[in-house]
């Protein structure tokens, strides 16, 4: 198998507009989560979630193409344009060599909605010609692809939360066997819409809470629900070789990948942990992991309790005694659950961390749950580094991902 790496990282999240803001954030613990303002929340129970705030699409792809774009399309957009800069690819490498895996767990709800209702309120007549390729989740990667002209192999995954880590995984497995050079990967979401919000909570999975600072408290014991978050992560995969020979920056290498199903439930997780156990050791076996080395967890760490005590449990079937020396946080908890996107936005703080050897706290931790006993980063950042990192994903319909990361060293 051949080596790859990251060369570029892009990012719109709810606690920064780029990659460096990002994680200048996750490292201060700034959280993303406040009062819904896309719709009005007059009736619904939940009034949070984690909002992209003071994105404008049109300086990045002008007034025609953000007119007839999706929110999450322009999310994923944005974050392949500064992907790419980073990594000085455009250009430098044959568009038969280039691929394109973005994901989205739901595609354009927003433009459904409004679609939907041209249809009741107006006539079939008055739905946009433009409505099909506007929505479809696929339209990401179709984009970026036209964008850069990569004619190479491209995959829109949909694995729901899971999403975003599948698809830089598959990607990861596509340049290692040979089948590109180089890979844009990630998710994008932008579902914080009436319709998004409405369905999570009758399906009892959001947060009724309306304190911004304890409604997502992954692996305490209050933790009551997620927080639905949006934007989107790219990061650029590339074969070492082909990296090296044109003096590319290089964030992280991407060492290992597991994916499983636990072919259980369509939305709850399997209690006894074994498929997500396999998925992360599948990614720590091909990451060469041994005992004794220190190991950053980015985890999925939802803040439901279901979610967090399984997740748990997986870490420490796969990881044994080493599970209470693993040092593990959920991001989530500053930028809510992004879900087709928090995968990829996952793994790039995961590069961050080992780049920068800082490792992002869980804020809001305040009480232990027995069930939750390992050692959650609570409260503010770490200095330390990590030999390997890990980033988990478990998503609707039991899909269990994980991507194995080491720091670049030349």
């Amino acid at each position: 198998m051949r080596r790859v790496v990251i060369t570029g990282v892009g990012a719109v999240t709810p606690v920064g507009l780029n990659a460096e803001e990002l994680f200048r954030s996750l490292t201060a613990g700034v959280c993303g989560i406040g009062p819904i303002t896309k719709f009005d929340t007059e009736g619904f129970e939940v009034k949070l979630a984690a909002e992209v705030k003071g994105f404008d699409p049109v300086p990045i792809m002008g007034k025609e193409m953000a007119r007839k774009s999706d929110p999450f399309m322009a999310y994923a957009y944005a974050a392949a344009l500064e992907a790419m800069a980073q990594s000085g690819l455009e250009g430098n490498i044959e568009p038969e060599r280039l691929g394109v895996y973005v994901g989205s767990g739901i595609g354009g709800m927003l433009t459904f909605i409004n679609e939907t209702a041209k249809l009741m309120n107006r006539g079939p007549s008055r739905v946009s010609p433009f409505f099909i390729p506007t929505m479809i989740a696929n339209i990401a990667t179709g984009n970026i692809a036209i964008r850069f002209k990569a004619k190479g192999p491209t995959l829109p995954v949909t694995t729901a939360c899971a999403t975003g880590t599948n698809a830089v995984g598959e990607a990861y497995r596509a340049i290692a066997f040979g089948f590109a050079d180089a890979i844009l990967s990630g998710g994008s979401e932008a579902a914080i819409t009436p319709l998004g919000v409405a369905g999570f909570t009758n399906c009892k999975a959001l947060t009724r809470r309306d304190d911004p600072a304890t409604a997502c408290v992954p692996f305490d014991k209050r933790r009551d629900g997620f927080v639905i978050g949006e934007g989107a992560g790219i990061l650029v995969l590339e074969e070492l070789e082909h990296a090296k020979r044109r003096g590319a920056p290089i964030l992280a290498e991407v060492v290992g990948y597991g994916n499983t199903c636990d072919a259980h439930h369509v939305t709850a997780p399997d209690e006894s942990a074994l498929s997500p156990a396999a998925a992360i050791r599948q990614a720590l076996e091909q990451g060469g992991y041994t005992s004794g080395e220190t190991l950053y967890v980015n985890a999925h760490g939802t803040s439901t309790p279901l979610n967090d005590k399984t997740e748990t449990k997986a870490l420490k079937l796969a990881l044994g005694e080493d599970a209470y020396r693993a040092q593990i946080s959920s991001t989530k908890s500053m930028t809510g659950h992004m879900l087709g996107a928090t995968g990829a936005v996952e793994a790039i703080a995961c590069a961050q961390a080992l780049a920068g050897a800082v490792l992002p706290p869980t804020i809001g931790y305040a009480e232990p749950d027995e069930d939750c006993d390992l050692d959650y980063i609570p409260g503010q950042a770490r200095h330390v580094q990590a030999d390997i990192a890990i980033s988990t994903s478990l998503g609707f319909g039991g899909h269990n991902a994980c991507l194995a990361l080491r720091p670049w060293k030349a």
